[in-house]
């Protein structure tokens, strides 16, 4: 019979799959808005926005305070959400104009390995041969996801994927940034806290740099699918991984994403006809074969 810690930890595993698929969907709603044009900056500080007052809502409900709360921690989840929501954001949208759905999630899951890179520095050792091994998998499988055998394609998606690879080091950046804050702040109040400083840095960013008449003039599709880009792939998801997070902490939380790549992948095959080349292929298979090495060694008891 299952112990209530075990069940804990499976809901947790299940929380951060369930969170890989909805953020996974997020593509295909960036797709369908960029092709009615709306820009990436737009389609980031909208989203933001859009999902702020939920988070609101959900403080409210759950009677969040954050008087007591260390002021270090509440500035590391500020931190955590301006890199990936804000700048990592930006970027991941920005990417999604150049590159394909299904490559774009196969970069980005490769966090987990720097997640597990980084807890094997702060813990100053060398990582076992098994997950030096899966690294050297999952590096493998980007640069063939990249098209490292493949000039034209190579060149073709430089840009994109150099945007990606930086948000994936933001997003590794908020897992172990939530690992630290969660304890004091809460897995809900570190995505509030998060989420909030997000929205007020793609906000000023955005009027910055492009009018706020962009926003206003905006249609009632355009409207429906960036509430549904809202709330599937932010808000849910966002909540998904804190949980997560709290539940069985940033390396098996981050590692049971790989569902994200292949979800992608199915994704974009049926709704915008994308068709990755063979070498495309094994490399998204080399980073999950890789990702799920790393869960063999680093999560099994």
């Amino acid at each position: 019979m299952p112990t209530s810690r075990s069940t804990s930890a499976l809901l947790g595993l299940a929380l951060a799959g369930t969170g890989a698929v909805l953020f996974a969907s997020k593509g295909l709603f960036s797709k369908s808005l960029h092709a009615e044009g709306v820009d990436y900056m737009t389609i980031t500080t909208v989203r933001a926005l859009l999902a702020l007052p939920m988070f609101g809502a959900l403080a409210l409900w759950r009677g969040m305070s954050i008087r007591r709360t260390p002021p270090r921690a509440l500035l590391q989840a500020a931190l955590a959400g301006v890199l990936c929501y804000g700048l990592g954001s930006l970027l991941d949208f920005y990417a999604l104009e150049l590159i394909d759905i299904s490559l774009e999630r196969a970069l980005l899951f490769s966090y987990p390995a720097l997640v597990v890179a980084w807890h094997a520095i702060a813990r100053r050792h060398l990582p076992a041969r098994s997950t030096l091994l899966a690294l050297a998998l999952t590096y493998a499988g980007i640069l063939l996801v990249v098209g490292v055998l493949d000039t034209d394609l190579w060149k073709q998606n430089l840009l994109g994927a150099l945007l990606v690879m930086f948000c994936t080091a933001t997003t590794a950046a908020y897992f172990l940034l939530g690992e630290r804050c969660i304890p004091e702040l809460g897995s809900s109040g570190f995505t509030i806290v998060a989420m909030s400083a997000a929205a007020a840095f793609v906000t000023v960013v955005h009027l910055a740099m492009r009018p706020v008449d962009v926003i206003f003039a905006l249609q009632s599709q355009q409207w429906l699918l960036l509430f549904a880009l809202a709330v599937l792939c932010m808000f849910l998801p966002t909540l998904c991984q804190a949980e997560a997070i709290k539940r069985v902490g940033a390396e098996r939380g981050s590692l049971a994403g790989t569902i994200g790549p292949p979800a992608a992948l199915l994704l974009g095959m049926m709704f915008q006809a994308e068709h990755p080349t063979a070498w495309q292929l094994i490399g998204t298979a080399l980073i999950l074969g890789g990702i799920v090495l790393i869960v063999r060694t680093r999560v099994s008891p």
